[in-house]
């Protein structure tokens, strides 16, 4: 029996190992890689081509929502299933808008989340019960809102990143060593995200990465 091949992506060891082995208790599922952070995730997933990622919102470096787009438009036949601990409507419209194939609250159930992995594999979007109906909306409405987030979209994934890095309170010599880049394109891209986002000042693009989901709360700089 061929198994539907997953990755994890999770910044807590401790989450990614519970997920590890509630899937690893089924026969027809198999674990492939396992990511701490968005970038890594999106790496893999090139590596390994899966058919299921198992996606977390809040991640460092590079969020999950961002990850989740570059996925979707990278690797299509590979599905994204969205894991949080935050049921609203707002972050489901940007994971649909990413190009999720299905969204999961993260104290489900784990017959649910099993019956979700085989199902978006199957080729059909699965939801939370407590965000089903909102899913419905978006998708019948042809994902109304798609215009707010058009400012976000014009962003370039390189862009997504260096926004996600110095809203984590990286300086841009840290953002040239952990992209691998000059200091001269940090600057340069990060004159061009606020350009783009008509933003001044660290503060702003700090507080619109927490706005837009970009960054959890609790990774905002203190």
């Amino acid at each position: 029996m061929e198994k539907i091949s997953v990755l994890l992506a999770d910044d807590h060891a401790v989450v990614r190992q519970g997920l590890h082995m509630l899937l690893s208790l089924e026969d027809d599922m198999q674990v492939v890689a396992e990511a701490e952070n968005g970038r890594q995730a999106v790496a893999l997933a090139r590596e390994h081509q899966p058919e299921i990622v198992l996606m977390d919102v809040a991640m460092p470096l590079l969020n999950g929502l961002e990850a989740t787009r570059q996925i979707a438009k990278e690797m299509p036949h590979t599905r994204v299933l969205v894991l949080t601990s935050y049921a609203d409507e707002s972050c489901l419209h940007q994971a649909l808008i990413a190009g999720a194939a299905g969204f999961l609250v993260k104290q489900t159930a784990a017959s649910e989340m099993v019956r979700a992995v085989r199902e978006v594999a199957a080729g059909n979007q699965f939801y939370s019960p407590s965000v089903a109906g909102a899913a419905r909306l978006f998708r019948c409405a042809g994902s109304p809102g798609a215009t707010e987030d058009s400012t976000k979209a014009e962003l370039t994934p390189r862009e997504a990143e260096v926004l996600q890095l110095i809203a984590e309170g990286f300086a841009n010599k840290q953002i040239a060593a952990e992209l691998g880049i000059s200091i001269k394109t940090v600057e340069k891209h990060r004159q061009q995200v606020l350009n783009k986002l008509n933003i001044h000042d660290v503060a702003g693009l700090t507080r619109y990465a927490v706005a837009t989901g970009m960054i959890g709360r609790e990774l905002r700089p203190s």
